[in-house]
């Protein structure tokens, strides 16, 4: 009898000594990352915890894979653990994995559209990223999609992030509607799209938006031709560098496009305007200007008479003269010369 308590009190011991030696490993600095200054783990759905500590292990992220699975049955944890891509920070306990395993902070990936960019470009971007699973299916309708900078786990499927970026443009677009300016010469959401990607395209100043809004606002509403290059371009190219100066002829002929010749919007987006674009257009800057031409500077002169104009486009050309040499052969009309 004695001996048998002898027994069971070594074994107490023996078990107190093992439970306090865990609970120490538990939150004792880890190993150092192999290179940098942390270890990427992947965990994919269904992984049994045994196998999660396994991988840590052979990763290098932990040495003991049979004393992180004991910690963290022990502490109920086991079956908490979420399933994705994880950075291990160098030298992390098994108390701080736990900790990032069960909360579920996977690595956020990023891709950005950015403004101007065409549905075919967009489509393209998300076609190539290496995180996202899946084909990215058909190209989106032109101007369907908001421009952002989007976060995605590794899983995520192309097509996924392109219906976030359309469920995007449809919330932004219809918030921005509702509140949208009165007398607007834009029967439906569509053509606000449509004039929004023009301004996108005109300029790269965010100042300059809502000026640039109101000269085609108060084209339409008398019904001046909007003769915007980017539209003819678009016509050319679907959005793409045309690479060299717009044709006479091509400034002459009939087109969906060619807004110098048809009245009114073209038929379509000519890319996916940001929220400040349609913005700009749905709350155009107060202005009777009918008119503007480049600085040479970066941003554009705006004239609400022909006269001004005349003067500005006069401005415009001394710059020209004064700081580059115009090739200009009489067949091309680059859209810097021309004035809108």
């Amino acid at each position: 009898m004695k001996r048998l308590f002898v027994i069971l009190v070594l074994l107490a011991v023996i078990a107190a000594g093992v439970v306090e030696w865990t609970m120490a490993a538990w939150q004792a600095p880890g190993a150092p990352a192999a290179g940098g200054k942390e270890t990427i783990v992947l965990i994919a759905p269904g992984s049994r915890t045994h196998a999660v500590a396994q991988m840590l292990q052979d990763k290098g992220a932990i040495k003991s894979a049979l004393l992180l699975e004991v910690n963290l049955r022990l502490r109920r944890m086991a079956t908490r653990i979420k399933a994705g891509e994880y950075a291990i920070p160098s030298g992390a306990s098994m108390a701080q994995i736990a900790g990032i395993l069960v909360e579920g902070k996977s690595i956020q990936h990023r891709l950005t559209a950015a403004e101007g960019l065409t549905s075919d470009m967009i489509w393209k971007l998300v076609q190539a990223d290496p995180v996202l699973t899946g084909d990215a299916g058909p190209v989106p309708d032109e101007g369907s999609l908001l421009p952002e900078t989007y976060l995605f786990t590794r899983g995520e499927t192309r097509t996924g992030l392109l219906d976030k970026m359309a469920k995007a443009q449809k919330e932004a677009l219809e918030q921005q509607w509702a509140g949208r300016a009165e007398g607007l010469p834009l029967r439906d959401m569509r053509e606000a799209v449509i004039l929004a990607s023009i301004v996108e395209k005109e300029t790269a100043l965010p100042e300059e938006r809502r000026h640039i809004a109101a000269v085609f606002v108060n084209r339409l509403k008398i019904g001046m031709r909007l003769q915007t290059d980017p539209t003819i371009i678009y016509g050319l190219t679907k959005g793409y560098p045309l690479g060299r100066g717009i044709r006479r002829s091509e400034l002459e002929r009939a087109t969906p496009y060619n807004t110098y010749v048809i009245a009114g919007l073209p038929p379509g987006p000519i890319c996916n305007p940001g929220k400040e674009s349609i913005a700009a257009v749905l709350d155009p800057e107060q202005s009777n200007d009918l008119y503007f031409v480049a600085t040479g500077r970066g941003g554009h002169a705006f004239a609400s008479t022909v006269a001004q104009q005349a003067r500005n486009v006069a401005a415009y050309r001394a710059f020209e003269r004064k700081n580059r040499a115009a090739a200009d052969d009489g067949s091309q009309v680059t859209g810097a010369r021309r004035a809108r």
